[in-house]
């Protein structure tokens, strides 16, 4: 058993500080070097609170109980503090492990305190050897009846693989006993599958590749028309011929069954063509004569098919191609001599005196039953959609770039009409030639320029009608500028009235001008809703109905025809240059003849006419910046007489002069004319002016007020009395300057109105101060 201090070390702590402490003083006395002294330091400084240390010494405590008993045998037991044997004392194999009877005898004594801690330490690796033994042994015992439960099984599974060996010798006698009736059997399996597939293949193949009696009797015989049961027995047969290269396609080439096959289906599908053929070609000839055409299912299902014989399909349209020739041509001249049924629509020919509208009907029936032809070939050729908005232009396709149908189209619908362009193009010329008006010639080629584009649009630029379209075109607008360019070199000969002092624009002026703004009319509604949104105005009013209110518009080939946009150039220099030169020249012999005559006033008036008709309508932009330039030049020139006239009224000229072209060689007040005395006497006769003449406060001029053009006044005079405020500026900064010597220059200034201030003078004027308006701009 340990002693106490070392099995609680915890309660022992305490005692042992307090015990190092009272030590102190002699462990220093003592000597550092004395064993004895070392060794009680090294137990005392233990630290048994460490888990570790405790669980040894609870190992050993419980290892060396000192307790002790003898078995029944009169064997000493040593037991641990829980009572259990640990070792046996005495036994034989233990005498022979203890070694020496010494030892043994101190095995025996444990009942003195503290010798079961001496043993211990001294036989500790023999007590654990010994405990490793005992356990050793209780592990072989346990090993040895697990040996005896593994050689049971070893022999249970010995006994099954034996049994399992001759169960297999069993079975395979048993499988080969049986095997002949096995494969008997299965021989008679595969016979009757074989058999079965051999009818259902037989079967089929009667039912794919031969024609039933119904069949054959809808695709040859004539009592059976072009329908949903002839059309089934031409894709049966198709279906068949199809099929059927699989039987002509083997390793040792065509089979018999498929060379009698495709001959037999050759022949019904030949005689069901001609069948299509025969039905198409009398259909089209019902078709064609009537007026209102309408394709049928059965009739675009059949030029469907007929597209597989191209031959056979080009016939039957040739014979569609001439009867709907001869049927729109009697079907024109109808419309042109006797009208529609019941005699309404009336007759085209009737309105013959009204031009434009003859001209316009004949060409919207030529539409009409362009638009017509096409939606029945587009029917008949089953043409999908192509996407186009109701009402928007038709994009015509290069014919590379067009689809077999659209070919197709196209030159059935050039045949169609082909023969209506020669009464349409005889009549249209005998109208256009008949015409001696500019206007109507202008209307005419309008209505037949946007016919022209909607035609090649739909039939395209190489058609007939489109051909003929552009000649009549062409005619129409070489008739119109050769009247405006006669009615021009008119203009150039006419000449002014020399008693008539009027300085209005004349009447051969006003009717050529009239003229213009009709034909400008004309375009502002040819112009589509494009080429408005870029005009600088829109006139009111200009919403028109029927052929004149078209959008498209486009240039003319032979650079005579007239678009939006850039198409007004040409009629605007034939019509605007002449008039402007007439009124220059015209306006420079008058003033030769008659001096006292007013040149530059009438030419103003007769230019701001021309820019006041033409300024409404965008497309006159040109011809306006050019009207607009002659007349700055104009108002310039008329705005200097102006100047130097009031000037000369209000006695600022010579003193204004004086001072602009001073060079400051000798003081101004020496020169003569702008002496003191003289300058006095301008002031005066300036003040005066100022307070008497009502002129200046309303803005008027006996000259001016003959200005047809209110503004142009306005402008010229409100100019001249600015260029006066600056003169009076001027001529008064110049006084105020020391180096001229004028002695009391604000008192002289001063006593005439306005008193020196220039401001003051604006006011007077009412008008604003050009620094003003520079700082307000």
């Amino acid at each position: 058993m340990f002693p106490p201090k070392l099995t609680h070390s915890s309660s022992s702590s305490s005692s042992i500080a307090s015990e190092r402490k009272s030590s102190g003083a002699w462990a220093s006395q003592s000597s550092s070097r004395n064993p004895v002294s070392l060794r009680l330091y090294k137990v005392l400084g233990t630290n048994y609170d460490d888990e570790s240390t405790r669980e040894a010494l609870q190992t050993l405590s419980e290892l060396y109980a000192n307790t002790s008993s003898t078995n029944s045998k009169g064997k000493e037991i040593s037991k641990d503090v829980n009572g259990n044997n640990d070792f046996l004392l005495g036994d034989d194999d233990d005498d022979e492990q203890l070694g020496t009877e010494e030892e043994k005898a101190s095995i025996l004594v444990e009942n003195t305190p503290g010798e079961a801690a001496v043993r211990a330490r001294k036989n500790l690796k023999r007590d654990m050897e010994i405990r490793l033994a005992e356990g050793s042994r209780h592990f072989l015992k346990v090993l040895s009846q697990v040996d005896e439960k593994l050689v049971a099984v070893q022999k249970q599974v010995s006994a099954m693989h034996i049994s399992l060996e001759e169960s297999e010798k069993h079975l395979q006698l048993t499988n080969e006993a049986s095997k002949s009736l096995l494969d008997r059997a299965g021989n008679l399996r595969e016979e009757r599958q074989e058999v079965q597939v051999q009818k259902s293949i037989v079967s089929l193949f009667l039912a794919r590749f031969t024609l039933s009696e119904e069949e054959t009797e809808a695709l040859t015989s004539r009592d059976v028309p072009v329908g949903k049961r002839f059309f089934q027995a031409m894709d049966k047969t198709e279906q068949i011929r199809e099929d059927c290269r699989v039987l002509m396609a083997g390793e040792d080439g065509p089979t018999k069954a498929g060379k009698d096959i495709m001959a037999s289906t050759a022949s019904q599908l030949e005689q069901g063509y001609e069948k299509i053929f025969r039905w198409c070609s009398y259909e089209f000839l019902q078709i064609g004569r009537d007026s209102q055409l309408e394709v049928s299912t059965t009739m675009g299902e059949a030029i469907r098919r007929l597209r597989k014989r191209p031959e056979l399909l080009n016939e039957s349209l040739a014979s569609l191609s001439l009867t709907r020739q001869t049927t729109l041509t009697s079907s024109f001249l109808t419309a042109l001599t006797r009208g529609g049924p019941s005699g309404l629509p009336r007759p085209i020919e009737l309105h013959a005196h009204d031009p434009l509208r003859y001209i316009g009907d004949m060409l919207a029936w030529v539409h009409q039953a362009i638009a017509g032809e096409r939606e029945f070939l587009e029917a008949l050729f089953s043409m999908k959609e192509d996407g186009r908005m109701v009402g928007s232009a038709r994009e015509f396709r290069e014919k590379g770039k067009m689809t077999e149908e659209e070919e197709w189209t196209r030159e059935l619908m050039d045949a169609a009409v082909g023969k209506v362009c020669v009464p349409l193009k005889v009549r249209v010329q005998q109208t256009v030639r008949s015409q001696e008006s500019a206007i109507m010639a202008y209307k005419i080629a309008n209505l037949l320029q946007f016919y022209k584009i909607t035609m090649t649009k739909t039939i395209g630029d190489e058609a007939v009608l489109s051909t003929t379209l552009k000649e009549i075109t062409d005619l129409a607008y070489q008739t119109f500028f050769d009247s405006i360019q006669a009615q021009c070199r008119s203009l150039a000969r006419a000449n002014l009235d020399l008693d008539d002092t009027s300085l209005t624009p004349p009447i051969p002026i006003l009717d050529h001008v009239q003229i213009l703004r009709e034909i400008m009319a004309v375009y502002q509604s040819s112009l589509g809703d494009e080429d408005k949104d870029n005009e600088d105005v829109v006139p009111e009013g200009k919403a028109q109905s029927g052929a004149e209110n078209e959008t498209q518009y486009a240039k003319d080939a032979s650079g005579a025809g007239i678009g939006p946009g850039s198409g007004f150039l040409k009629i605007g220099d034939v019509m605007v240059r002449p008039a402007v030169d007439m009124c220059l020249n015209a306006a420079e012999a008058k003033k030769t003849l008659r001096p006292g005559w007013d040149m530059d006033v009438f030419i103003l008036n007769c230019l701001s006419y021309l820019l006041s008709v033409l300024e409404p309508f965008g497309f006159t932009r040109s011809q306006r910046v050019m009207l607009q330039e002659t007349i700055d030049s104009k108002v310039e020139e008329l705005t200097e007489e102006h100047y130097h006239n009031i000037m000369a009224d209000a006695g600022l000229d010579q003193i204004a002069s004086l001072c602009e072209n001073h060079d400051g060689s000798e003081p101004l007040s020496h020169i003569p004319g702008i002496q003191p005395a003289q300058l006095q006497s301008a002031l005066a006769s300036f003040s005066r002016w100022l307070s008497s003449s009502i002129e200046v406060v309303s803005s008027s001029s006996p000259r001016l007020s003959r200005l047809t053009l209110q503004r142009l006044h306005t402008q010229i005079h409100h100019a001249a009395l600015g260029r006066m405020a600056k003169a009076y500026g001027m001529v008064c900064e110049r006084v105020r300057r020391k180096e001229n010597r004028y002695e009391a220059a604000a008192t002289l200034l001063g006593t005439e109105r306005p008193f020196g201030q220039v401001g003051l003078l604006w006011q007077i004027f009412g008008l604003k101060e050009e620094e003003e308006e520079e700082g307000t701009s």
